[in-house]
């Protein structure tokens, strides 16, 4: 092919995944905007809820890892038959049902009431975030898709960013409207916007590049076929025997344990770490755990785009990791100091929140067909267990020796642990 032809073969695919990546990325963050809020709000409405039912640090801790076990059972079958059904349908299911029980937290009276619930919302929102990664495959192949898979992962920094201010200000604002308490309306009003954008899902995603509106039949074209030569690089079991028996899915699914016991210390204590560091309104609280958010998505997005020009992998997820610990260490050290606790939750955060995202690179660029929705769905299942652990551990050494810092130095190891588990995996297998 002549240099013309080549320029313009480049141009039709530059124009055909940016058109897709308008499309579909800023639609696919509003809906993991919706399952993280759900996930800040909780660390919020402990500042009020404990008290008011008279409940300890460890029963928190229990009641927020619960979520993960009914996440946990059914992540895979969720997954699978989003594979089968179509995202569309499947993904709306998700987020109406697990909007409905996070507006029915505002009833919780008993310690045995918020575990239920906790429970029941892990079982409704199992497979969303499995279901998404697996949804950017059907659209985006392995070297466009770090990018993608980090704007996406956005809307977890963008969820405490805003979840944050708001919940602060509908607990200061709508306390005792009523009769309820804040922590009550928050619950109820975060849980609408779920509803509605799962409502919403039904009539604005497409299941495949052949239901695209927006492309036309060449630019289908050509995002098929680099999707099928993509594909063919992948692992594809020839049995549930094979899969399981795949030491690297074990391996990925290791390494992302140690990451999401990291994230899930953000996402459940940040506001308390805030509020231990001297500050005493919700609202001055939401608006401070804003800024490791705000760092959080720049770093995300050097990383991200740093991994795919140099089409390495490894050391961009080892590196956040480590940083992530290290920050966590120095807000644990540092957390009688407003300034330095709040820096040192900005370099956690975004250590943290990079090597989340920059992770899904592996699997995705491993494994392909019915063993990518599979694979996806089991690596986050399993790694979710670290949701239960994370916090149950931190709420039991806090209730235990009545601070929190012993709890953050042992996320500090399995973080590191897990960067060394990252340089187990081949590199000429990942990095491309």
């Amino acid at each position: 092919m002549t240099t013309i032809a080549l320029d313009a073969a480049s141009a039709a695919r530059s124009n055909a995944y940016r058109k897709t990546a308008w499309r579909l990325m800023p639609f696919l963050m509003l809906c993991y905007l919706c399952a993280y809020l759900d996930r800040v709000n909780v660390g919020f409405a402990k500042l009020q809820m404990m008290d008011d039912l008279a409940l300890s640090e460890a029963v928190y801790g229990l009641g927020a890892g619960m979520f993960f076990i009914g996440y946990f059972l059914f992540e895979v079958p969720s997954n699978v038959i989003l594979h089968r059904v179509g995202a569309r349908r499947w993904i709306a299911r998700i987020m109406i049902t697990w909007g409905i029980i996070s507006a029915m937290f505002a009833f919780v009276e008993t310690a045995t009431q918020f575990y239920v619930l906790r429970f029941l919302l892990g079982v409704a929102e199992a497979g969303l975030a499995p279901g998404l990664l697996l949804y950017l495959t059907y659209w985006f192949p392995s070297y466009r898709r770090a990018k993608m898979t980090a704007l996406w992962f956005v809307a977890i920094p963008l969820s405490g960013m805003i979840g944050g201010p708001l919940s602060g200000w509908i607990m200061e604002r709508f306390a005792g409207v009523h009769g309820w308490a804040g922590w009550q309306w928050m619950f109820v009003l975060e849980a609408i916007p779920t509803v509605l954008v799962g409502i919403l899902v039904l009539s604005y995603l497409k299941d495949s590049v052949e239901q695209a509106t927006w492309l036309n039949d060449e630019e289908k074209a050509l995002i098929r076929q680099e999707l099928a030569d993509d594909n063919q690089h992948k692992v594809q079991h020839a049995s549930a025997g094979a899969f399981i028996r795949d030491r690297r899915l074990w391996l990925l699914a290791g390494i992302y344990f140690c990451v999401v016991m990291g994230q899930y210390a953000i996402t459940f204590w940040l506001p308390t770490l805030v509020r231990n560091a001297g500050v005493a309104e919700p609202l001055h609280i939401g608006l401070l755990t804003s800024l490791p958010y705000l760092c959080a998505i720049f770093a995300m997005l050097l990383v991200a785009r740093s991994g795919d020009k140099h089409q390495e992998r490894r050391w961009h997820l080892a590196i956040p990791m480590l940083a992530g610990a290290l920050g966590l260490s120095l807000a644990a050290v540092l957390g009688s100091n407003v300034t330095l606790s709040i820096l040192s939750l900005c370099l956690a955060a975004s250590g943290i929140l990079a090597a989340s995202s920059l992770f899904w690179m592996l699997p995705t660029t491993l494994l392909g067909g019915v063993s990518a929705a599979a694979g996806i769905a089991a690596i986050n299942s399993f790694a979710n267990l670290a949701g239960f652990c994370s916090p149950y551990l931190i709420g039991w050494v806090t209730t235990t020796l009545g601070s929190s810092a012993v709890g953050m130095y042992l996320i500090t190891a399995v973080l590191a642990f897990g960067a060394f588990l990252v340089f187990r995996v081949p590199a000429s297998q990942v990095n491309r």
